[in-house]
């Protein structure tokens, strides 16, 4: 695998977050000694500097298709990075503390892609599962059958009406409602009993002979006689006030 370094540089060095960082003991290739490195955690990357403030890695282990085991050192908290392959190298470090240790085994063994795949098909697992329903071996409830056209029941249209009232058994070979029959029978409006509509009774229309057309209180004539009586009331009111007023005054 081709590797730029520029790239690298920048990405060790840039300001995004990294996974884990701290101090690491490493044993050197050829010599079993071990020198104080900067370990900085990014993605399936492990970069590792001389000093914190240093601004380029000396060196990069990509954690792809590797274990992080413990190990038996000279050094105390020591563990290793072991890759498949005869020829492969084994990166051994070594913490400063017990629990510093376990962060970096924990961190290391969960930043390859081989592991986030296990995680997202566990993921899926579980998401399949639970679409399926939830545990204890209860199922979903079923949706309702959709019912078949000829099964749906027919919705009514327009309703025609007669002398004001709906006829609701426009449909062939359908009873009406026992509701709705029961009132058209009590209002009249039952169109088996009275197959034609009975005879519109004619409007009265006022006269000026008609004293019950004269005294109704919808007529224009009684809100004639008002607006005059009350005209004339209020008219001499009026001049009961000026002529006290025109008395009082010296």
């Amino acid at each position: 695998m081709k590797l730029n370094e520029r790239s690298l540089a920048f990405y060790a060095t840039c300001d995004s977050p990294a996974d884990n960082a701290g101090f690491l003991y490493k044993r050197g290739e050829r010599h079993t000694a071990y020198h104080r490195r900067w370990f900085v955690l990014k993605g399936n990357m492990l970069f590792y500097f001389e000093e914190r403030e240093s601004r380029e890695p000396v060196g990069v282990i990509v954690l792809e298709g590797c274990t992080v085991e413990l190990c038996d050192s000279g050094e105390e908290f020591a563990f290793a990075i072991r890759f498949g392959g005869a020829k492969s190298r084994t990166y051994v470090l070594a913490a400063e503390s017990q629990a510093a240790m376990e962060a970096w085994v924990k961190s290391l063994s969960r930043a390859s892609f081989d592991y986030m795949r296990l995680v997202v098909r566990e993921l899926e697992k579980q998401l399949v599962e639970m679409q399926r329903g939830p545990a204890g071996g209860r199922s979903a409830k079923p949706a309702a059958p959709e019912r078949s056209p000829e099964q749906r029941p027919a919705l009514p249209g327009a309703l025609p009406k007669e002398n004001g009232c709906a006829v609701w058994n426009n449909t062939q070979g359908t009873d009406p409602p026992p509701r709705a029959a029961a009132l058209r029978r009590a209002s009249g409006c039952d169109a088996e009993a009275s197959p034609r509509p009975p005879p519109v009774p004619p409007r009265r229309r006022a006269s000026s002979g008609d004293p019950t057309a004269a005294e109704s209180p919808g007529g224009t004539s009684a809100f004639s006689r008002l607006h005059e009586r009350y005209g004339r009331e209020v008219a001499r009111l009026r001049r009961e006030w000026l002529e006290r007023r025109q008395g009082q005054q010296p």
